[in-house]
């Protein structure tokens, strides 16, 4: 395929086709997905089966669940990502170091396993690192790095305290940690300056292994599509080190917390606890955080998925010692001012999809096409009610279309526990008997009239629920899918592709 870029496929709107799978999910020895060779060869993949569109969860360092979209910073990149055997192409490991791996499960990301491992080999390539003469490429390249991204200094800082203090969540520590003036930061970087030095080595690491594997997907016709989760953790760089952009109290405690009411997945809503923002104060600085923010991932990706983009127009504000969602109200985002923020930065031709699940209202929905942005259609919702606008003859052009996401059941998994009436729907509106019932959402996805039109991997597999990503509302057991690299055949590369092709994707 021909060489692809944002701008170019956003403005001839041509009709695409992807795969939804995060890089955790990959195979390779390591016990988790990485950016190195396999990532590779899915980019491979994805050129043989016709796709030009791969979307990622968030990319970000991710915290005591493994959650993506609960991650210490809005701007760092997930070391457990970092490429073991890229470290060897750039000669800060030496072959023998990767030879012997533990034995980890093909599956399942173990993720504490993973953790002790790699933790090992990235400080081996540290050091070696460290040994370079500064004049060396590498060096000058980190250096380059430091200099050009300025959330790395709070970043570092941040998670070298939180590795000093046993990795305790923050509004634990004492005072001149937990909020320290300029000077105690002076101090504070001269007593960690070799913790801090490490932190910033392996995001010099991630970014330079991510842009190389960015460019190979580009140049070989694939846009990466990234996440912005549109909170930020309460144990997070962003919160210890700018209180101000959200709604604290006095010690940095939330005093109301992200959530969302009664919905699809949860009968007594869903209590995130994610801080709320301070979103006077981001007007006031015409939302330059956001702005660096969405500069950052334009950086990682091509376009990119603000998640719950409900709560820029307006969010589901809970009390921060309520048990459940249910005493939360309704609460006005920033709206328009956002927007227009945005646009005068980036352009009018925003590459960003708005995530719009849930309790979407007209105004929700305004907001969403004032400034062109597509919507997302879920096909599996379109077989549970009469009349539903996820249905494909009801979705507009500007749309994406999947058959799940990661907070859905497979497509196999979903039929297999949909009720009768939702099944029979399926059967006779796709017209097929079943048999391969994910096969059968991968053909009435592509032929939507959305745009862009996405499958989660899981589907390529005609995999059960058993392999789903990640169940709403339940905090252990997700965010470890991974697949066996000898399910990615030609066969299902070129079934794929011929559906693509019929549909004029």
């Amino acid at each position: 395929m021909d060489k692809v870029n944002n701008n170019s496929i956003l403005k001839t709107m041509r009709r695409l086709a992807g795969i939804l799978v995060h890089p955790t999910s990959l195979p390779g020895k390591f016990g988790i997905g990485d950016l190195g060779p396999e990532a590779y060869h899915f980019v491979d993949f994805l050129e043989e089966a016709g796709q030009h569109l791969w979307q990622t969860l968030p990319l970000g360092p991710t915290g005591q669940f493994n959650c993506p979209y609960q991650c210490y910073s809005s701007f760092a990149g997930q070391p457990l990502l970092i490429s073991p055997e890229m470290l060897v192409k750039d000669g800060l490991l030496a072959e023998s170091d990767i030879d012997n791996p533990p034995h980890f499960e093909e599956e399942k990301v173990d993720y504490d396993a993973v953790k002790k491992y790699k933790k090992t080999l990235f400080a081996t390539a540290f050091e070696n690192f460290r040994d370079l003469p500064a004049d060396s490429e590498l060096i000058r390249d980190f250096n380059r790095f430091r200099k050009e991204n300025d959330w790395l200094d709070d970043y570092a800082m941040f998670m070298a305290i939180r590795k000093e203090k046993e990795e305790s969540y923050w509004l634990t520590w004492e005072k001149k940690y937990r909020k320290p003036t300029k000077s105690q930061k002076t101090v504070i970087r001269r007593e960690l300056i070799d913790q801090i030095t490490y932190e910033e080595f392996l995001q010099w690491t991630f970014f330079r292994q991510w842009a190389a594997l960015k460019e190979y997907a580009n140049d070989h016709g694939v846009l990466l599509i990234g996440d912005i989760p549109i909170f930020v953790a309460a144990d997070s760089a962003d919160v210890w080190a700018q209180p101000q952009m959200f709604q604290l109290d006095k010690d940095g405690f939330p005093t109301v917390v992200a959530g969302v009411p009664p919905d699809y997945f949860s009968a007594t809503g869903q209590l995130w606890g994610n801080p709320l923002y301070n979103w006077k104060h981001h007007k006031k600085t015409d939302f330059a955080w956001w702005l660096k923010r969405i500069e950052v991932q334009l950086k990682l990706s091509d376009i990119i998925r603000i998640d719950h983009f409900r709560g820029l127009e307006s969010y589901w504000e809970v009390p921060a010692d309520a048990e459940t969602a249910l005493e939360g109200k309704w609460a006005d985002g920033p709206k328009d001012d956002f927007f227009h923020a945005v646009t005068k930065r980036f352009g009018e031709d925003l590459p960003i999809i708005a995530e719009d699940l849930g309790i979407i209202t007209d105004e929700v929905r305004a907001l969403r096409d004032r400034f062109g942005l597509p919507g997302m259609k879920i096909l599996q919702f379109a077989f549970e009610d009469d009349d539903s606008s996820y249905l494909p003859y009801n979705q507009p052009y500007n749309c994406v279309c999947y058959t799940g996401t990661h907070d859905n059941d497979t497509s196999a998994g979903w039929y297999e526990k949909a009720p009768e009436y939702a099944r029979d729907k399926v059967r006779r509106y796709m017209n097929t008997d079943a048999s391969q019932v994910s096969w059968d959402f991968i053909r009435t996805c592509h032929g939507a009239p959305a745009r862009f039109a996405i499958v989660p991997i899981q589907d390529l597999f005609c995999q059960g629920s058993e392999c789903r990503m990640n169940i709403p509302g339940v905090a252990d057991g997700n965010w470890s899918y991974r697949f066996r690299k000898e399910l990615l055949t030609g066969d299902i590369a070129r079934r794929l592709y011929d559906i693509t092709k019929l549909y004029g994707r």
